[in-house]
């Protein structure tokens, strides 16, 4: 199949290519009205549960391992360290404790 082809047969009846005229009436974002750009700035509300922000320090070798294997690789650490809390019991709060040692 040609290019030109591939072009005509993925064409999107729904999104069209922009003509001259298009981009000539287009506006800055900051040219849209303030309540506006307040309404496009903002995300809507998170699908999946919220994710707690933390900084942690990672041994080089684990960070390096874990980058190389592509995208999505601090959802593997996550994933990774859940995994280990279903192999290894800990206390869940300080009363569960009983010799300070939170593995057990």
């Amino acid at each position: 199949m040609k290019a030109a082809d591939l072009h005509q047969t993925s064409e999107d009846d729904g999104n069209p290519e922009w003509t001259t005229e298009d981009f000539a009436r287009a506006r800055s974002f900051t040219s849209l009205p303030g309540c506006l750009q307040a309404k496009l700035s903002t995300r809507g509300p998170q699908k999946a549960p919220v994710k707690e922000r933390i900084t942690m320090r990672l041994s080089p070798e684990v960070v390096a391992r874990f980058r190389a294997s592509g995208p999505g690789w601090q959802a593997r650490i996550d994933a990774a360290l859940k995994e280990w809390l279903e192999t290894h019991h800990y206390a869940q709060n300080k009363e569960e404790e009983t010799d300070g040692n939170h593995c057990r």
